[in-house]
């Protein structure tokens, strides 16, 4: 039996899963590391830390006795790592939701909108492109000396086969990537003043490299397909690859996509546009704040709960009704990304009072993540995108209560798929693909299996439709406070 690993580097875990070809599963592991936040506003961690976890995940995934006809690729877009002429690195790995860079991002968004369109990335301090401007700009020593720019799937790429390549889709959310041409786009490498060459090379997803490495489960030579992106390829494990079947996750961070056969700019500037494989490109937002704000709840809201309180936080939530009483929470704890795409948010209750207690404050957190997702689809409508059709995955949907609140956010049937590990199977099936071990990408339809699908409950769902114009507003009658709290960030 031919297994393809798929192996997701995310943001605060590398999962490697063995897939064979009817999609079943025949060995797993994962490695955690931390995401650190030295100072407000920064999200970093030790790339070599991710690496090595990478470098364990690996053999405890690869089954005793089983061929691995390949390893495909998955990782978190959006990171950037400086390197010396050695490869070594001089910067943390910055990742998506480092938002040092908010200034440089609030400016290029009112002097340079057109890099939108011409690149598909959103003016965020998310993007690499913004993140370099930050390092020119602040930091110009430290920037002269750095002689590579990399995201964190080629750190790993080129330990396990020697080269510095990049896939189109990750290169597609650098804000560096032309759409037209899929090459690196001219005026935003002047902007952020680095050359093609201090860059990887740009190939297609189903690009094989050769292993190098010894003592990983795997005979070296093994191929080494370099995959894509997280959220593009969650469409793709999850099934949602034909017109109108959005996929939604909800991890650390969260997204809803749909998939397009050719590149659409939202004219508003409120979703991105990834490319995935040609024919196929990923439309929609992301949000910065989903299983995060969970966490957070534990820690501020409930360290009495103990170091893991997630089952006893989701039972407190599921003792307050949906609204919460009136409660609401704006969840940008990380800043915030679609479809404000500003950096500038701070999380915030509103309407909080004597009668709300700790059950509230929780339920109010999660609504808000719903709730915000549930803008994202309102911008994708608004854009003239058909949503017929919604596939979740993620590590919420271990949670019956989560599911439904965003069932009902939403306010239309969503399906779940059996396993969460949709990135890590969409890498898979790209593998699969590009080492001929199945025919088509087309077949995920077919392997995708959703073995529950809810229905919105009517009282929740429109509470939470009224609701959502007034979380919408509270953004915008919040963006002077917003200004003022995080003011002080763009000189730093």
């Amino acid at each position: 039996m031919d297994l393809v690993v798929g192996v997701d580097i995310g943001t605060t875990s590398t999962k490697a899963v063995a897939f064979a070809a009817d999609g079943s599963v025949h060995g797993r592991a994962e490695r955690a590391y931390p995401l650190e936040e030295p100072e407000p506003g920064q999200a970093v961690q030790d790339p070599a830390v991710v690496v090595e976890a990478v470098l364990g995940a690996l053999p405890e995934a690869c089954p005793a006795g089983g061929r691995v006809a390949g390893i495909a690729f998955s990782a978190a877009m959006h990171s950037l790592v400086g390197l010396d002429e050695a490869g070594r690195p001089l910067t943390p790995l910055l990742t998506w939701a480092d938002s040092r860079a908010s200034g440089q991002a609030e400016r290029l968004r009112e002097e340079r909108p057109e890099l939108h369109a011409r690149t598909g990335t959103p003016l965020h301090a998310m993007s690499p492109l913004c993140k370099l401007v930050w390092f020119r700009e602040r930091q110009p020593e430290l920037f002269a000396r750095v002689r590579r720019w990399a995201g964190i799937k080629e750190l790993v790429l080129q330990r396990l086969a020697g080269e510095w390549v990049i896939d189109v889709s990750c290169a597609s959310g650098t804000g560096l990537l032309a759409l037209e041409g899929l090459r690196w786009d001219r005026a935003a490498l002047e902007i952020a003043g680095v050359t093609a060459e201090q860059l990887s090379r740009v190939a297609p997803g189903t690009e094989a490299l050769a292993l190098r490495e010894e003592g990983l489960g795997v005979p070296a030579g093994t191929p080494l397909v370099i995959g894509a992106g997280d959220g593009p390829l969650a469409n793709l494990g999850l099934g949602a690859v034909r017109p109108g079947v959005a996929a939604c996750s909800i991890g650390t961070s969260g997204a809803l996509r749909l998939m397009v056969e050719e590149p659409r700019i939202d004219e508003a500037r409120r979703l991105f546009c990834y490319a995935l494989t040609p024919g196929r490109w990923a439309v929609g937002g992301a949000i910065n704040n989903g299983g995060s704000v969970l966490q957070w709840a534990g820690a501020a809201l409930a360290p009495d709960l103990g170091a893991h309180p997630e089952a006893a936080l989701l039972e407190l939530a599921g003792q307050a009704p949906a609204g919460s009483e009136g409660l609401i929470m704006l969840p940008y704890l990380l800043s915030e990304r679609a479809p404000h795409w500003s950096a500038l948010p701070t999380g915030a209750y509103v309407g909080l009072t004597h009668a709300h207690r700790r059950e509230h404050l929780v339920r109010a957190a999660l609504e808000g993540v719903c709730q915000q997702l549930a803008l994202v689809l309102a911008s994708m409508r608004d854009a003239g995108q058909e949503v017929v059709e919604i596939r979740a995955t993620g590590g919420f949907a271990r949670s019956p209560l989560w599911c439904q609140m965003l069932t009902d956010a939403l306010g239309m049937p969503v399906g779940f798929a059996e396993r969460h590990d949709g990135s890590a199977f969409g890498a898979a099936l790209l593998g699969m693909e590009a080492l001929g071990v199945a025919d088509s990408i087309d077949r995920a339809v077919e392997l995708v299996r959703i073995d529950r699908t809810l229905e919105p409950d009517p009282a929740a769902a429109a509470v939470y439709a009224e609701h959502l114009p007034l979380f919408a507003e509270l953004y915008d009658d919040l963006t002077p406070a917003f200004r003022v709290l995080r003011g002080t960030r763009a000189d730093r």
